[in-house]
């Protein structure tokens, strides 16, 4: 089927859709490799700098309970907006703030926001975008966010350099979050159709929408239900998504602790989501033509090593240039994982009721991706960073021992054969 005969034109979703999305990941990829160099400068030490930087993670953990309901309430284009009103809330206290608590008040609320922002998103995609385009709509929505941790670094870079001021990244978030809301504001909501027709048959929400509430409904009873996948194969999917909270976590520090300029760490680092955006559409083209483990556990084992071999670089001659290297490696192993978790999320969720499943699946990989972080710090205030480098790593390696136990049992066909 055309695009023409049903109506449907990918370039109807950029605007409402992929522009914004692009916008406030350029604002949080700007933010997110310098918090904490800006938060030493405010007196921290290098493990609570790395405690707050892991507070983005935290706010995105526990933004995952209320988001669901907040976009079924007030629909998808709201909850954008009202998202992107509590990241000026966070980044203006990012601006002004006078000591790292406050700072990592900031970062939190960006957590916060950035947990609804992207679940309001989803639940835009479900909406707007007809079933049979679904599957792309969201793969092009998430190299649109790659692209926006890509193309953030590298203007923190050269503001930075620019002004010698590192907190001038802050500002790049709250210009990309009112641009957000402007954009959201000043164009016609493309779901409203959709909405009136929820209304007409007598519903109150529309598919998204509908979508994202039961997801959040019943949240620990379903965890309980699909305790078995959730324990074993869950397990897998969180130590991914804990190597790359740690991965954001841990390079910035790194670049503290070699003593890296603010502008030479935000360069390095967009290096890394360089490779990382340029394979994400090659992660799906693995995952569908050879199968999930030919992309998850190559991204894994890619990260892991990278993150061991790292933690006995520092003392080197040429720390510099490993730290270099090392990023891009682990930059290019995340980039072959894209869109991993969302796939066997898919995969593993009951064709007849997959949301409460899915939602349980989201936070329960989204509750050790935010603890990882906070175990780099911990490590880092009682040990080094070296030390919290080489646990986490050797973490992602027993990670990719799970996925190739548990992938086969839990998703055992191949990708394009009918099951039995």
């Amino acid at each position: 089927m055309s695009d023409t005969e049903t109506g449907f034109r990918f370039r109807s979703i950029a605007l409402p859709a992929l522009l914004p999305s692009l916008l406030f990941a350029i604002g949080e990829g700007s933010i997110i490799p310098v918090i904490p160099a800006i938060a030493q400068d405010l007196g921290a030490g290098l493990a609570l700098a790395g405690f707050i930087a892991a507070m983005i993670m935290v706010g995105e953990l526990i933004g995952d309970i209320p988001s669901g309901w907040i976009v079924s309430r007030i629909g998808e284009r709201r909850a954008m907006v009202g998202a992107s009103l509590v990241s000026i809330v966070g980044v203006t206290t990012c601006i002004v703030a006078s000591g790292p608590w406050m700072l990592g008040v900031g970062i939190f609320l960006l957590g916060l926001s950035a947990a609804t922002f992207a679940l309001a998103r989803h639940a835009f995609m479900t909406t707007f975008v007809p079933l049979q385009y679904r599957a792309r709509a969201l793969s092009t929505l998430g190299g649109t966010f790659r692209a926006g941790w890509f193309v953030g670094p590298f203007i923190a870079a050269g503001l930075i350099t620019l002004t010698s001021q590192a907190e001038v990244v802050f500002w790049v978030h709250l210009i990309a979050a009112v641009a957000v809301i402007v954009i959201l504001m000043v164009m016609p909501d493309p779901t409203s159709g959709a909405s009136a027709r929820a209304s007409a048959q007598g519903t109150q929400e529309a598919e998204g929408e509908h979508v994202v509430a039961e997801e959040s409904q019943g949240l620990f009873r379903t965890i309980w239900k699909f305790r078995g996948v959730l324990v074993r194969l869950g397990t897998g999917v969180a130590i991914v998504g804990a190597l790359r909270a740690s991965r954001s976590v841990i390079l910035p520090l790194w670049a503290v602790s070699l003593g890296l300029s603010e502008s030479t760490t935000a360069l390095i680092i967009g290096l890394g989501g360089a490779m990382d955006f340029a394979l994400f559409y090659a992660s799906g083209q693995v995952m569908d033509r050879f199968g999930r483990l030919w992309s998850v556990v190559p991204s894994m084992l890619g990260m892991g090593i990278g993150l061991v071999v790292l933690s006995f670089t520092h003392d080197l001659q040429n720390a510099v240039g490993w730290f270099i290297g090392v990023t891009v490696v682990t930059g290019l192993a995340n980039g072959i994982g894209s869109g991993i978790l969302m796939t066997l999320g898919a995969d593993l969720a009951p064709k007849n009721d997959p949301a409460p499943f899915l939602g349980a699946f989201r936070f329960t990989g989204d509750a050790v991706t935010a603890a990882a972080p906070l175990l780099v710090s911990l490590v880092v205030a009682v040990a080094t960073l070296p030390l919290s480098t080489a646990i986490i790593g050797v973490v992602g390696l027993l990670g990719a021992g799970l996925m190739l136990r548990y992938v086969p049992r839990y998703v055992p066909r191949r990708p394009g054969r009918p099951s039995a």
